[in-house]
């Protein structure tokens, strides 16, 4: 294992110029703004956050594209509105009247007044896979926003080019398929920025390794432990994949069994001799910190840990595992022991080309405010035990 770590030159490309712009409109939409999304076959479509909407903001995107703004929502979300129809993962909610801000906000929220009620007075009509309805999607996921959108088709009568046309209207333009190869081209750009020992109470000769990706976005912590080539040949260096979580890691929180698993791994490597523990910047099982709080709070009123994923609109979990693929290539473990009870970690790492030579279970006693959460990702999720 060398001392330090090995910066990998990216090959020449556009994916930075892919990266800038997709951070660039998921800036803009956090901030309340309308972007601009460039499908194939000449389509585009402007896109506004459904969690930012307002009366103000639909005029404008109204007017922009001349045409009538859809709601576009997840089909997770809308199953459970009773809306689903056909296969589409994405669907456009089309009103039969003008859109009000309140009842965008009421469909895309679960912590709203409507709840999990049917709304009507629209038709329902499914997205293609690569649409701009679909790019819409994964741009305000990106944004860790609410996975709804409004979207508008640009009807341009005299077929200006988009990028002039924005630039008149001061708005970003993006790529759909940027935004479809967003999470995976961040991945294969990730480079290691900086290392220091960092001794630790459990385990006192330990260094970490920060990676950065190509677009300067969030960074991922290799967290290096005693000695990992010091192990038996053949045998993998252990390893164990924890996505941080404000709340357990940091605060205890005792919802979840996060900071447990945290410090016993770091314990159980350090008994080793040596290992590797990779902090991945994938906060409630990737959608975000603030939409974990909201999952909490549909938990509070009755649902489990993957429904109230479901009920926000989400995936029961929205985590990519190609980053940890790739930082393990680059610290040069081929070969690794998976310290984990989640099946699918194992799988994700197998298919980016790790080689996993074994599980080391990883559990620790329930209490009573975490309980069912952990049933849950057992009986529904297939953790082992």
């Amino acid at each position: 294992m060398p001392h330090r770590y090995t910066v990998n030159p990216m090959p020449a490309s556009r994916d930075p110029v892919s990266l800038l712009a997709v951070d660039r409109c998921v800036s803009e939409l956090r901030r309340g703004r309308i972007v601009a999304v460039r499908g194939s076959g000449g389509a585009s479509a402007l896109v506004l956050a459904a969690e930012a909407v307002t009366p103000e903001a639909l005029n404008e995107i109204s007017a922009a594209s001349n045409s009538r703004p859809g709601l576009v929502i997840t089909r997770r979300r809308a199953e459970v509105l009773g809306l689903t129809s056909g296969d589409d993962m994405v669907m456009t909610l089309a009103a039969h009247a003008e859109w009000k801000a309140e009842a965008i906000l009421d469909i895309a929220d679960p912590l709203s007044a409507l709840g999990a009620g049917t709304p009507d007075g629209f038709d329902i009509v499914g997205a293609a896979a690569f649409s701009c309805e679909a790019a819409a999607i994964g741009l305000v996921k990106l944004a860790r926003l609410l996975p709804a959108a409004v979207v508008a088709v640009r009807d341009a009568p005299d077929s200006e080019d988009l990028n002039v046309w924005a630039v008149r209207h001061d708005m970003l333009v993006v790529d759909a398929g940027d935004v479809f190869q967003y999470e995976h081209t961040a991945a294969r750009s990730l480079k290691a920025v900086s290392e220091a020992r960092v001794p630790l109470t459990a385990a006192e000769h330990t260094r970490i390794v920060a990676f950065r990706p190509l677009d300067g976005g969030l960074e991922h912590l290799a967290i290096i432990i005693g000695d990992p080539t010091d192990q038996v040949a053949g045998a993998g260096v252990l390893t164990r994949l924890h996505s941080e979580c404000f709340t357990g890691d940091l605060l205890g929180s005792l919802r979840c069994d996060c900071g447990d698993q945290l410090r016993g791994a770091i314990e159980e490597i350090a008994r080793a001799g040596g290992g590797i523990l990779l902090y991945l910047a994938q906060e409630g099982r990737g959608i975000g910190l603030v939409n974990k709080l909201r999952a909490y709070e549909l938990q509070d009123r009755g649902f489990d840990t993957i429904d109230a994923n479901e009920q926000l609109g989400f995936d029961a979990d929205e985590r990519v595992y190609l980053p940890a693929a790739e930082m393990l290539r680059q610290l040069g473990f081929e070969k690794i022991r998976l310290m984990t009870n989640n099946p699918d970690k194992i799988s994700a790492l197998s298919k980016f080309g790790v080689d996993v030579k074994g599980r080391v279970a990883h559990t620790f006693p329930a209490n009573k405010h975490n309980e069912s959460y952990l049933q849950t990702k057992a009986g529904r999720s297939g953790h082992l035990i």
